[in-house]
Formats: structure tokens, sequence, C-alpha cells
């Protein structure tokens, strides 16, 4: 028994090791990416890139963020059951690429509006090439819930490194080879995107064929209805979707707060969500690997787990994973603190004077929560993993309430400015932390005879 909890514990590290070094790669090869794309085709060719990128993460949210966790959950509950997967793979695929052919199908159709609304008919051709990635997305995530159920971890890590290597090279070879036409380079870009997603995707397939020749046959469990995947998906894609759509109001609403005294509102607001965010969110996208893990670490022994015993075996996984999560994110969080003008000034060289002050003491408030969206993050999986994954989404709506409700007041205050905004958000990840657990001990203590 000690054994096979000290194989459990080192599968759960191992897993999310792969994640967090796969994802940090990807980020560093995307920043690096920015460098010689600027250089290339100019600030007015990366705000063109920009301008399609909103519409695409929202349809990618809706179509691709619920799917690898819960399919990861629906999986590894299965095989702790000794069903076997398959049925649940080929419904879940059928189902997602369907809803990913929608969002490509979408945004082709709205494409020729959003772009006049923006004020930039030529960015019509760069949503055309980058619509593709919304259905190929969709089956990739398939792919990686799959995979993550069965505590497989590197398919996860490797995709992701693919994505942003064929990324930055064929985008790069494609902004030198259309540098003179800005539009059309632009849509190249977004092409290259798509051919990310795509060589992605067949690394996924081979990934796949590889793994099945490998599963013994099992009771196949019966068939898998569509409902029960969307079930728990739609909470979790609904959780997800709501800090982006707190970002968007906030960019409405905090420069026309931070307008009634400042000279230029949008620059603070600036330093807050594209500087303090930008270095925060560093150590979270690292501690992402430790909530893929905790999905089907918890969802294995909820599967299985009935009566006290269970609730206290459901509890131990959920406590190891917190810890897992404090042993990185609170180093992470400090440094930040105690280094927070150094980091600022690699990060930022651009910047000096005042604005450099004024991140430095917004990265040193907002430092806590890279330590608390890590928990909440964290939380929010192994609620998933025990099918309650709308709490976490009611946890993060009452947060997100009551830090627009903060700002709103303590913006109002030029003593306080901007950095109202990093305190408003602690506060907001510091009670989504709590309900998050309050909820994960309630669910866990459930379990009956």
């Amino acid at each position: 028994m000690e054994k096979a909890k000290k194989q459990g514990k080192g599968a759960f590290l191992k897993g999310a090791a792969w994640i967090a070094v796969g994802g940090f790669i990807a980020k560093i090869l995307g920043a690096i990416y920015r460098i010689p794309l600027t250089n290339v085709i100019g600030s007015h060719g990366i705000g063109l890139y920009q301008m399609v990128y909103p519409v695409y993460c929202l349809l990618l949210t809706v179509s691709a963020t619920g799917i690898p966790a819960s399919i990861s959950k629906l999986t590894a509950e299965k095989l702790g059951k000794g069903e076997s997967d398959r049925p649940l793979f080929k419904t879940a695929m059928k189902l997602f690429l369907i809803i990913g052919l929608c969002g490509t199908v979408l945004m082709c159709i709205i494409a020729p509006f959003l772009a006049r609304a923006q004020g930039a008919r030529e960015i019509t051709a760069g949503y055309f090439t980058l619509a593709p990635s919304v259905l190929l997305v969709s089956a990739i995530s398939v792919f990686r819930g799959w995979f993550q159920g069965r505590n497989k971890m590197h398919p996860t890590a490797l995709s992701e490194i693919t994505e942003q290597a064929v990324k930055v090279g064929v985008g790069l070879l494609f902004a030198y080879l259309f540098r003179d036409n800005v539009a059309r380079a632009v849509a190249f870009l977004l092409l290259a995107v798509s051919i990310s997603e795509l060589v992605a995707l067949f690394l996924m397939l081979a990934f796949y064929k590889r793994a099945k020749k490998g599963i013994k046959k099992t009771n196949d469990g019966g068939r898998v209805a569509m409902k029960s995947i969307l079930r728990l998906s739609i909470p979790v894609t609904f959780s997800s979707i709501l800090i982006p759509l707190s970002g968007l109001l906030d960019s409405v609403l905090v420069p026309r707060f931070l307008g009634a005294y400042a000279s230029d509102p949008v620059a603070l607001f600036g330093l807050f969500s594209g500087g303090a965010v930008t270095v925060i969110n560093l150590p979270v996208s690292i501690c992402y690997g430790i909530a893929a893990a905790s999905v089907p670490a918890v969802a294995t022994v909820s599967a299985k787990a009935v009566g006290k015993r269970g609730g206290r075996s459901i509890r131990k996984r959920i406590y190891f994973s917190l810890l897992v999560t404090i042993a990185v994110a609170l180093p992470s969080a400090l440094g930040l603190y105690f280094f927070a003008e150094p980091a600022a000034k690699i990060i930022f060289r651009s910047l000096k004077g005042d604005e450099l002050v004024t991140l430095v003491k917004l990265i040193q408030i907002f430092s806590v929560s890279a330590l608390l969206l890590s928990l909440v993050q964290t939380l929010s999986a192994c609620l998933t993993a025990q099918g309650k994954p709308q709490f976490a989404a009611l946890s993060m709506l009452i947060a997100v309430t009551v830090k627009t409700a903060l700002y709103s007041w303590w913006l109002r205050d030029p003593n306080t400015s901007v950095y109202g905004m990093a305190y408003a958000t602690n506060v907001c990840y510091l009670i989504a932390f709590l309900l998050d657990l309050l909820y994960n001990l309630i669910v866990s203590k459930r379990k009956k005879e």
C-alpha cells in the first residue's frame, strides 16, 4: 500500500513536471517570437495581428478550454472502474469536432463584418487563415484530455512545444517573405498558427496510434452520451471564460475611472494588464502542470472512494496537490516581490522613469496573486476531478463580482490610482481560493457508504 502511494505521488510529480516544462518552453518561445516579428512587420503589423486574436481566443475558449480537464476526469474515472475508455474517446472526438467546426464556420462568416467594425478591412483574410485553428485545437484538446486521464502528460507538453516551434519558424519565414506587404504578411502569420496546430494534431495522432497498441482489452462500460460530457465541460468552460470576460470589462471601466484624474489612463491600465499581469502569469503557467496532473490523480480515487475513508483519500490527494503548488508558487511570489525591479527592467526594457516605478510597485502588490491564482487553478481542477466544476465557476463568478465592485470604489481615489486594481484582483483570487477550498472539503465529505 505504501509503495503504491509513493508510485502514485511519483507519477503525479512526473506528470506535473512534464506539462510545467512544456508550458514554460512554449511561453519562452512565444515571448522570443515577438522581438524579431516586431522588427520585420513593425508596430502597425503587430497591431493588425493582435486585432484578430480576441475573437479567436473567445471562440477557442468556448470550443476547447473545457475539453482537456473534462475528458481527463472522465477517462481516469473509467479506468478507475476497470472499464474501457474507447467509447468515451470516440464520443468526445465526434462532439468536439462538431463544436470546433461550428466555431471555424462562425469565424469565417463574421470575419468581414468584424474587420469592417474594427476599421481594418485588410485583416479579413487573417480571420479566414486563422479560422481552421478552432477546429484543429478542438481535436488536439480531446487527445490531450485522453492522455492526461491516463496520466501521460508528455504528449501534451511535446505538442505545446511543437505548436510554438512551428509557429515561430513558419511565421518568421512568412513575415520575411511578405515584409513589403504588411496586410498579406499578417494573413500568412495567422496561417502559420493554423499550420502549427495541424502539425501538433498529426503529432497527437502518432502518439495515440502508438498508445493504442499497448492498451489491454477491458469491459467497454457501455456507450457514453454526449450530454454527460457536456454536463462536465460546460461549467469548466464557463469558469475559464470568466477571467477573459472580466478582463474585457476591466478594459472599458478602468481607463474611465483613472481618466478622472490621470493624464494617460490607458498607459496606466496597460502597465497593469500588459505589464504586471504578464509577469505574474509566468509562475501561474508553470503551476498549470500541477492542476492538469491533479485531475486524473483525484478522479481515480474519487471513482473508487466510498464512505469516510474514501473522503479522506480524496482530501489527501487534494492536500498533496496544494502542497506541491505552494512549493512552486510561494518561492516565485517571494522572488517577484523582492526582485520586481530587475524583472521589470529585463522584460520591459523600454520603460523608464515614473512608468518603471509604477510597474515595479504593481508587480510587488500583485505578486500575492502568483500564489493565490496558482492555488485557485489547482483547486478548480480538483473540483472538476470530483465532478463538480460548477462550484469552481460559481466561486470565480462571486470573486470577479467582488473585484469589480472594489476597484470601482478604489480607483476613484487618486492616492490609490491603478494600484487599486492590483489590490482588488488580489482580493478576487483570495475569495476564489477560500471558496474553492471550502467546496472541495464539502464535496469530499459527502461520499456515502
